[in-house]
């Protein structure tokens, strides 16, 4: 089977674990200060947290004799500096010890606790993973059950009629922290909150693991995460 150490920076909550053969066997996880907004100490202080963390991780596994196969590191979208330090982060790891890299999408990872959960979804749900942005704006995808994109991930401007055409169908399942707007907004009988979902990193393992074993890696000299602002871009210049 295979060791990954898994890395999520891309929203408040920094964390890292290790799986192996299908198994976490260690997660931290603390408040990041990374945002799109911070200042340069700022900056500093989320780095020093996840440097700490990893160390932490290294350490627990080299004590156990435990080699690295990968490092899985979440994609985006997310935090501008969240992401730039998570992945700067998982390209040293591979390059000083010749791993592999993977990348996990920030909204698919939030979307492995909730089918985890005990609760049980009905078969034709649709899960709407969101992430917070300015104003009554997300960045969100939709999912069915075995995680097939119903939809591309893109900026949403969240009013009563967004995701009508999905709700008039079936029950739809809004989680992560974007989905308070939805709450607030969207009234209808389909419509299902899930509070309290994070995108963590002991949530990575059967995404990352699954992506290894069929050989989806990255380009460690290459790769570049999807910012938040990469979804801006793509927005109508009336939504802007």
């Amino acid at each position: 089977m295979s060791c990954i150490l898994h890395i999520e920076t891309s929203t408040s909550v920094c964390s890292v674990a290790v799986s192996e053969d299908s198994h976490v066997i260690f997660h931290d996880e603390a408040g990041l200060a990374g945002n799109e907004g911070e200042n340069q100490a700022g900056k500093g202080n989320a780095a020093e947290r996840l440097g700490s963390m990893v160390d932490a991780a290294l350490s627990f596994t080299d004590s156990h004799a435990i080699p690295f196969d990968a490092v899985a590191v979440s994609c985006g979208p997310g935090s501008y500096t969240g992401l730039r330090i998570g992945v700067s982060m998982a390209k040293g790891l591979c390059y000083g010890r010749d791993l592999k890299l993977i990348s996990v999408p920030t909204l698919e990872l939030l979307c492995v606790p909730v089918l985890l959960a005990e609760k049980v979804l009905e078969g034709n749900a649709l899960l709407c993973p969101m992430l917070d942005a300015r104003r009554m704006e997300v960045y969100a995808g939709l999912y069915d059950r075995a995680l097939r994109p119903v939809r591309e991930i893109r900026a949403d401007v969240v009013d009563t009629n967004t995701y009508k055409e999905w709700l008039d169908e079936r029950p739809v399942y809004f989680f992560g922290n974007g989905a308070k707007k939805c709450m607030e907004t969207i009234n209808h009988p389909n419509a299902h909150y899930i509070d309290g979902v994070e995108p963590l990193a002991k949530w990575m393992q059967p995404l990352a693991e699954k992506r290894l074993l069929q050989g989806q890696t990255e380009d460690v000299a290459y790769f570049e995460p999807f910012y938040l602002k990469d979804y801006v871009a793509k927005m109508p210049k009336k939504l802007l």
